[in-house]
C-alpha cells in the first residue's frame, strides 16, 4: 500500500464517486422489497446466497408472511422449508423469527430506525442494519460492507492495510472517513455493482472499468 495521505484518499474517493455516478446513476439494492421489514428479511436471507435466488424465494414468502408478527408466529420448521433454497436455512429461520419477535415485543411491530436498536435484533449486525437504514429509511448511519465492497476497496487503495481486508467493521470505519455521508448508501450499492460486473473476484476487467485511471491496482 502507498503512503497516500487520508486527505489524498478523500480527494480520490470523490473522483471515484463522480465516475461511479456516471456508470451507475441509479445504483440501489438489487433485493426486491416494499417496506423495511421485507428488506430486513431479504437481507438476512442474502447471506451466502445470490440476490436473484432471494428474490425468487421472497416473491411467495412475502405473500405468506405479511407482518413482523406473522414471521414471529411462524412454525420454525415450516419457515425453514420456505427459505431452504437460500442455504443455511436453519440459522436464517431462527434469526428471522427471533428478530421479528423482538420487533413485535419491543418496537410495536415496526422495524426500528436506529443502528442502536437494529443491532439488538437476533441475526442483525451492522451490514444488515446499514442496508435497511440507508435503503429503506434514507438514513445514513454507516456503509454496508460485503465481500464485494471489501475486495474493491482494497484494490482501489481505500483500505490502508491488507490486515483489514476481511474485517467489515474496520473497512466500514475507514470508508466512512473517505466517503461523504450523503453518499454512504449509494457508495455501497455502486461498489457492489462494480464488484459483480467488472471488478470480479477472479480478475478485474480493466478494459471496461470506469475507475481504471484512479485505481492503484490497474497493473494486475
Amino acid at each position: 500500500m502507498s503512503d497516500e495521505t487520508v486527505q489524498a484518499r478523500q480527494l480520490r474517493t470523490r473522483e471515484i464517486l463522480k465516475h461511479l455516478k456516471k456508470k451507475y446513476p441509479h445504483a440501489t439494492c438489487s433485493l426486491d422489497w416494499t417496506d423495511p421489514l421485507e428488506l430486513l428479511v431479504a437481507t438476512i436471507l442474502s447471506a451466502q446466497c445470490t440476490d436473484q435466488r432471494v428474490n425468487i424465494v421472497t416473491k411467495d414468502l412475502f405473500k405468506k408472511y405479511r407482518s413482523a408478527c406473522d414471521f414471529a408466529a411462524a412454525d420454525e420448521t415450516e419457515l425453514q422449508q420456505d427459505i431452504r433454497s437460500t442455504g443455511f436455512f436453519r440459522q436464517k429461520a431462527k434469526s428471522i423469527i427471533g428478530a421479528c419477535k423482538a420487533i413485535c415485543e419491543k418496537f410495536n411491530g415496526k422495524v426500528p430506525q436506529t443502528m442502536q436498536d437494529l443491532i439488538t435484533l437476533p441475526g442483525v449486525a451492522r451490514k444488515t442494519a446499514n442496508v435497511v437504514l440507508g435503503t429503506a429509511c434514507g438514513i445514513n448511519e454507516g456503509i454496508a460492507v460485503d465481500t464485494h465492497v471489501g475486495r474493491v476497496a482494497l484494490r482501489l487503495g481505500l483500505i490502508t492495510s491488507t490486515d483489514n481486508s476481511k474485517d467489515a467493521v474496520k473497512i466500514e470505519k475507514e470508508l466512512m472517513e473517505l466517503v461523504p455521508k450523503k453518499d454512504w448508501a449509494y457508495f455501497s450499492h455502486a461498489i457492489i455493482l462494480l464488484g459483480r460486473e467488472i471488478c470480479t473476484a477472479r480478475k478485474p476487467n480493466h478494459a471496461v472499468c470506469p475507475l481504471y485511471s484512479l485505481c492503484p491496482s490497474n497493473h494486475i
